[in-house]
């Protein structure tokens, strides 16, 4: 059950190093101040998260809630939208995709708190 999410959260961490390294060394000097921020601040929360990814697969491995499953869902969801739309942004400068970035970081809050119910459980 647990194997998907050291998968996904493995493969989301390669490719949180990839963008940030990418961000750091060929965006540098092509995106203004801002959209260097906004590709750091992706790059990182993809990162954290990648890393609780691999962490709820983990426990799910050693048989922790299924609770768990919904936080790693939510997580996911987060991870890809917020991170997702802060690195379109950047790139595109389009205002509205800065509007979606909060419904990211309502996923990833969202899967902190169900994270916190499942530890409540054990």
């Amino acid at each position: 059950m647990g194997k998907p999410y050291i998968s996904l959260g493995a493969l989301l961490g390669l490719l949180g190093v990839v963008l940030g390294a990418f961000g750091r060394h060929a965006l540098e000097g092509r995106l203004t101040e801002k959209g260097m921020a906004q590709w750091q601040t992706a790059s990182h929360y993809q990162l954290v998260h990648a890393v609780l990814l691999v962490g709820i697969g983990v426990w799910l491995q050693t048989g922790g809630p299924k609770l768990l499953v919904q936080a790693g869902m939510c997580l996911t969801a987060g991870i890809v939208i917020f991170s997702g739309s802060l690195y379109a942004l950047a790139l595109s400068r389009i205002p509205i995709l800065g509007a979606v970035t909060p419904l990211g970081g309502v996923g990833m809050i969202l899967g902190w708190g169900l994270l916190i119910l499942a530890a409540r459980k054990v």
